[in-house]
């Protein structure tokens, strides 16, 4: 795949939405072009925890977005829940890895038993068919035995788990620094550079 074809984030209704805004923020930043898919549950959250008024229509969600974000003419397109023609929708779409961040166990156990029932299930169920990268960044505690077996079904499949458990080593000041250390690992993952958060190992003593 090639490093500028799209890559989809999805915002489903966990709490954390910090997570997903701040994971656009830093890949509009990074002049990736960006699919979007918000769940109905994420736009209430997303209300709740960040004050953010997302609407309701994918237009007029993409609209907001574009300028909540300040993204370039054409870098961030938002798709509906039932929007089938959508590039992601199929096999044969320009999608080369999806993050759903924050993500739901009910998203998670959708994804894990192949559901399609909506656009957000559908680009997912893509991505394991297509063996192409597919980030989940579950944000639900404590997990159930079914959670577990979801997430391992999902790890066999190549899926990447990961859990928005920030670190503390870099020894964080702030809400911002262990949000940051998430998102990192995130793009870490997607192949984005980023400066977000300490590395991990000892670089200015001698050992």
């Amino acid at each position: 795949m090639n490093r500028q074809d799209p890559i989809t984030v999805a915002l489903t209704g966990a709490s954390g939405m910090v997570y997903g805004l701040r994971l656009i923020e830093q890949l509009i930043d990074a002049d990736q072009p960006l699919y979007l898919l918000v769940s109905a549950a994420a736009q209430v959250v997303l209300s709740m925890e960040n004050g953010l008024p997302v609407p309701g229509q994918p237009r007029e969600m993409q609209a907001f977005f574009n300028t909540h974000f300040k993204a370039a003419p054409g870098q961030l397109q938002v798709f509906g829940r039932d929007q089938w023609n959508a590039p992601i929708a199929s096999g044969s779409g320009a999608n080369r890895a999806m993050v759903v961040c924050p993500c739901t166990s009910g998203t998670l156990a959708a994804i894990a038993n192949g559901n399609s029932d909506n656009l957000l299930e559908r680009a997912a169920d893509v991505m394991l068919k297509e063996q192409r990268k597919l980030i989940l960044v579950h944000r639900e505690t404590p997990v159930s035995a079914i959670h577990l077996e979801h997430m391992l079904k999902l790890s066999r499949l190549g899926v990447t788990i990961m859990p928005a458990n920030p670190g503390f080593y870099h020894q964080p000041q702030s809400v911002q620094d262990l949000v940051d250390f998430v998102v990192a690992r995130i793009l870490d993952h997607l192949d984005i550079e980023n400066k977000l958060s300490k590395r991990w190992g000892i670089t200015d003593v001698d050992v």
